[in-house]
């Protein structure tokens, strides 16, 4: 499965909306990275096991603790450019990605486009799901655009609260 959606930042048209800089966009996914917690509902911790500078993006190695199960992943971190996450298959749950990047097709005018990729094909909890199960997919689209408006929200806030630059 796939599934890719964007949402404006910042809109001209909206003028009671504080507008966020470039900077200010890329640190609050930095937090999201790195302080999980403030941004995924139901998520009771989360321990970085390494970070890692490479050429082109910094790695952070995590494992997120949702209390009755736990989930290992890697982030990668292209400074200005957005995130991508990936999670290994596990015991009733697919490989996955997440991508999350800062588009800005005119000056200040910016986007985060969110993109969801799994494995179905890999096993996991979408193996043992009927391949026309359109009412699951929709749900879970649903899920992570809600998730997502608010990671910007939340975003924002740190911004109003003078926390991202």
């Amino acid at each position: 499965m796939r599934f890719e959606h964007l949402i404006q930042i910042n809109d001209p048209l909206m003028p009671l909306l504080d507008p966020l800089s470039r900077a200010q966009l890329w640190q609050g996914l930095v937090r999201r990275a790195e302080e999980p917690t403030l941004f995924v509902l139901g998520l009771e911790a989360a321990t970085i096991h390494a970070r890692r500078h490479r050429t082109e993006f910094d790695e952070l190695e995590r494992t997120l603790d949702f209390g009755n199960f736990q989930v290992r992943d890697r982030v990668h971190l292209r400074p200005m450019r957005g995130t991508q996450t990936h999670v290994a298959a596990s015991t009733g749950f697919p490989a996955s990605r997440m991508t999350i990047e800062i588009e800005e097709p005119q000056p200040e005018l910016l986007f985060l486009r969110f993109v969801y990729e799994f494995d179905d094909a890999a096993g996991g909890a979408a193996a043992t799901r009927p391949p026309d199960d359109d009412t699951t997919d929709t749900l879970r689209r649903e899920a992570y655009r809600s998730a997502d408006l608010d990671t910007v929200a939340r975003i924002r806030d740190l911004a109003l609260a003078g926390e991202l630059g």
